[in-house]
């Protein structure tokens, strides 16, 4: 990733493989970095060539290989605020009808962690 300011637009933009990303200017303190190793960068070329699409991502993998880590991870370095939700059996449509809502006025960033828990009756309502 690399930053630049464009005095054009007075603002910071954030160039990764062929994509543009505009900072988002949400702080989030200063905790560690994720360590980079070949397939995390993989992983974040494949994401960032996807968000300049305006697609979206779900890295898929065993557990404990740093999915959501590399996500959160990725969303900091755009100063996006990323807000993971733990899927499971207790979630039903109407909580995840408010998380949606949430995201979309804020702007922010949704991982959901643990997915495949999502019974399929939410799921359906999920993918309208």
């Amino acid at each position: 990733m690399r930053f630049y300011w464009v005095n054009e637009v007075n603002d910071m933009r954030i160039n990764q493989c062929t994509g543009e990303f505009t900072y988002g200017y949400e702080y989030q303190g200063l905790n560690g970095r994720l360590v980079i190793t070949p397939l995390t960068d993989r992983c974040i070329m494949t994401l960032t060539t996807a968000l300049s699409f305006n697609m979206g991502g779900a890295p898929a993998g065993p557990a404990g290989t740093g999915k959501t880590e590399t996500v959160k991870d990725l969303a900091k370095s755009l100063a996006i605020r990323c807000c993971v939700t733990n899927c499971g059996e207790g979630l039903d449509y109407k909580a995840m009808g408010t998380i949606f809502s949430g995201l979309a006025q804020t702007g922010f960033w949704g991982c959901f962690d643990e997915f495949n828990r999502i019974t399929p009756e939410v799921l359906s309502v999920v993918s309208v």
